[in-house]
């Protein structure tokens, strides 16, 4: 029996990297082998020497075609089996496994919108909807954009076995968020970029297309983040290992912004629930702080931060190696492991 195995992959795309795929056909009990692309088609390599490598990271059920199918989440090498200069899992990789001792696991919130052209859907044509206030978690036809597409998306990442959590509409019209996680780096990595995938081919059903794009309406709207919330073993059992992790944050922030996803000035500009890019701050239950700590956690003193500085852009490999390799450096150094 034939089977179809949907191979994706992350491009070469800059500022924002893009997901690709294609269909392999595999025999029954087969399991999805090496394979390879044309890498100067996805910005990965020169026409004169184009080949790329296609390894298999994660396999899951194809909730799409349904039956035996599969989709096989791919890191991308060179011809010589060494990490593509794309490739920012292999990094997270050995971050991962160098403090794996202190448990790390991660929940991010994946925002994203909605788009019918060039307007985001619930945008009247030349025009503006109701202020934003009464579309978060909101509800009825007037309010809400979508939901048919968000449910069946859900109900796909079920199915494929990804660790989602939750979902709900955000602030603006045809904007939404879901939850990946907790789950470890490279398992919450793995999954979102498999979500985002499912969203987009989602999407395609109802003949609209999906952005992670960090501000796509201009003005008075939200942006759209991907707000990371993480945690190690020591911080889930002690409260000074929390605020020693927002103060290493703090010593990096620069890094961490850079790293954060393209567009990041035009989203973190210090409104709409944001701290300004160039400014760090932490505390309790501020939204309008690059680092919340929830107030469930400063009263059980123990738990996790969130980070709110990620773009819904981001490449959760780099940004979840990057904390994973401050937090927990320094935590060691301190001996709060």
């Amino acid at each position: 029996m034939a089977i179809k195995a949907e191979y994706i992959w992350i491009d070469g795309t800059e500022p924002t990297a893009k997901l690709r795929s294609k269909t392999k056909i595999l025999g029954a009990g087969e399991e999805p082998p090496i394979w390879g692309f044309d890498g100067s088609s996805t910005n990965q390599a020169e026409g004169h020497s184009s080949d790329c490598v296609l390894r298999p990271v994660k396999v899951v059920p194809d909730p799409i075609r349904g039956g035996d199918s599969i989709l096989v989440l791919c890191e991308v090498l060179d011809t010589d089996f060494t990490p593509h200069p794309t490739n920012t899992r292999a990094k997270t990789a050995e971050v991962s496994e160098k403090y794996a001792g202190q448990e790390s696991w991660f929940g991010i919130e994946q925002e994203y919108t909605f788009m019918v052209g060039d307007r985001p859907l619930g945008f009247p044509e030349g025009g503006f909807p109701a202020p934003q206030g009464g579309y978060y978690c909101g509800v009825g036809a007037d309010e809400i954009f979508g939901r048919e597409i968000v449910e069946k998306h859900l109900d796909n990442c079920l199915a494929a076995g990804l660790p989602l959590s939750g979902i709900n509409a955000e602030v603006m019209p045809g904007q939404w968020e879901f939850q990946v996680g907790p789950a470890s780096a490279l398992e919450v990595s793995d999954s979102l970029w498999l979500a985002r995938w499912l969203l987009y081919r989602t999407a395609e059903e109802w003949n609209v297309s999906a952005t992670i794009d960090p501000k796509p309406a201009k003005g008075d709207w939200n942006g759209a983040g991907c707000h990371t919330n993480f945690s190690t073993k020591a911080m889930r059992e002690d409260y000074e290992p929390i605020i020693a992790a927002c103060e290493a944050l703090g010593e990096k922030a620069d890094e961490h912004v850079k790293n954060y996803g393209d567009g990041i000035a035009e989203r973190l500009t210090g409104a709409h629930e944001t701290a300004h890019y160039t400014q760090f701050s932490y505390g309790v239950s501020n939204r309008g702080a690059s680092i919340r700590i929830p107030w469930q956690v400063e009263k059980d003193k123990k738990g996790y931060l969130e980070d709110r500085r990620p773009n819904a852009n981001m490449d959760p490999y780099l940004v979840t190696g990057l904390i994973v390799d401050t937090v927990c450096s320094a935590l060691e150094k301190k001996g709060l492991v």
